[in-house]
C-alpha cells in the first residue's frame, strides 16, 4: 500500500478545521486540579466553580487513527471494565457480551441523516442510571466504540455509541476517514443536531436518568465532544481521549456549561504544547471548569490496541500505550462518578 507519510497527520489537523488546536489566545488564569492517575497535568477551573470531590478511582480504538439509582450518586461497579481491551476492536466485536449486559441496535434521525447507534446497559440492575454518549474516532461507528459502550455498561451506566456520520458509515483507510470527518465538521450546527438526537434518544430510555448524561469521545469524537461543550451543550461532563483541541470559534465567556476532562498523550504531534496552551487559555477565558492530563510518552490514539498496527501501515504517528490507556480510563471513571454525584 502506498505510504501516506506525514501528509496524513497534518491533514488530521485540517480535518477538524482547527489547525491542530490553534485558537484565539485569551489571558490565562489559575488552576484547580482533580488528581489524575500517573500523569502530568495542566488544570484550570473557573472561579467560584463547584468542582466537587473526586471519587476514588476503581479499578481501549478498533482500527486506530484512534450505576445505581436515579436519585443517588452513581457508584460504578467493577466487573471486567477495569481492564482495557487486550485486542483490537475486530477481536472485541467477536467477544461475547458479558453476562448481564444487554445491547440493542437503534436507529435515529437528526442533522439531515439517519444514524445507527448501539446501546448497552446492565440488565441485572433496576431503575434508571446515568447515561454516557460514546463518540467514535474518525474511523466511524465501529466495534471499538461499541466495546467502550459495553465497558461503560459494566460500570453501571447506560451507554450509547453514537453515529456522527450517518448510516453507520465506517472507514478502513485514512483518506475515507478524512472525507467523512470533514463532511461532518464542515457544519457544526448540523453536527450538533446529530449529537442532540443521540442525546435525546439516550435520555428518554427507561434505563437512563435523563437528568444525568455525559459524553466521552476518542480522537475525532473527542473534538466533537469539546465543540459541543463550546456550543453550550447541557451535559454532566465531557471527557476527551486524545481528541483534537482546536476550535473553529473559541468558546465565549460563560458558554461552557459542563465540566471538561482532556486526556492526551505527551508525545502526540496532533496535540503539541502550543495547542494545549491555546486550549487552556481559551477555556480559562470562557470561565470553564476543566482539567488537562498529559501522559508522558503516549502518542496519538494511545487507548486503541489497534493503533500501533495502523500507524505502521499508514505511517501515522499512532501507537497503543497500555499504561496510559489504563490510567486514562481510571481518570474517566473517577470524573464520571464525581460529576454524576452532584
Amino acid at each position: 500500500m502506498k505510504s501516506l507519510g506525514w501528509v496524513a497527520p497534518m491533514a488530521l489537523c485540517a480535518v477538524f478545521a482547527l489547525g491542530c488546536g490553534k485558537t484565539e489566545k485569551p489571558a490565562p488564569d489559575t488552576a484547580e486540579a482533580v488528581a489524575p492517575v500517573e500523569a502530568d497535568t495542566a488544570t484550570t477551573a473557573a472561579p467560584e466553580a463547584d468542582t466537587g470531590t473526586a471519587a476514588e478511582p476503581e479499578a481501549d480504538t478498533a482500527t486506530a487513527a484512534e450505576p445505581s439509582e436515579a436519585d443517588t450518586a452513581a457508584e460504578p461497579t467493577e466487573a471486567d471494565a477495569d481492564e482495557p481491551a487486550a485486542a483490537d476492536a475486530s477481536e472485541a466485536a467477536a467477544e461475547p457480551v458479558p453476562e448481564g449486559i444487554k445491547t440493542e441496535e437503534v436507529t435515529y434521525e437528526g442533522g439531515g441523516v439517519t444514524m445507527k447507534g448501539f446501546l448497552a446497559w446492565d440488565a441485572t440492575k433496576e431503575g434508571p442510571r446515568p447515561g454516557v454518549l460514546v463518540i467514535h474516532e474518525w474511523w466511524g461507528h465501529n466495534a471499538y466504540a461499541r466495546h467502550r459502550a459495553v465497558m461503560l455498561a459494566q460500570l453501571g451506566y447506560t451507554a450509547l455509541a453514537v453515529d456522527m456520520y450517518g448510516d453507520g458509515k465506517t472507514a478502513d483507510h485514512p483518506g475515507d476517514a478524512m472525507k467523512f470527518a470533514q463532511a461532518t465538521t464542515a457544519n457544526l450546527d448540523e453536527a450538533k443536531a446529530r449529537f442532540d438526537a443521540a442525546k435525546q434518544l439516550l435520555a428518554e430510555r427507561a434505563e437512563t436518568d435523563g437528568t444525568k448524561v455525559a459524553a466521552i469521545g476518542y480522537c475525532f469524537g473527542g473534538g466533537i465532544a469539546l465543540n459541543m461543550a463550546r456550543m453550550g451543550e447541557e451535559l454532566a461532563g465531557v471527557v476527551s481521549f486524545h481528541g483534537s483541541l482546536g476550535a473553529k470559534t473559541p468558546a465565549e465567556k460563560g458558554a461552557v456549561k459542563t465540566e471538561i476532562l482532556v486526556l492526551n498523550g505527551g508525545d502526540d504531534p496532533l496535540a503539541p504544547a502550543d495547542a494545549v496552551k491555546a486550549f487552556e487559555d481559551e477555556m480559562t477565558a470562557a470561565g470553564a471548569t476543566f482539567e488537562v492530563v498529559s501522559y508522558p510518552g503516549a502518542k496519538h490514539a494511545f487507548t486503541n490496541p489497534g493503533a500501533t498496527a495502523m500507524g505502521q501501515k499508514f505511517e501515522l504517528p499512532l501507537a497503543y500505550d497500555a499504561k496510559a490507556d489504563a490510567a486514562s480510563w481510571d481518570a474517566m471513571k473517577a470524573f464520571l462518578a464525581r460529576v454524576f454525584a452532584k
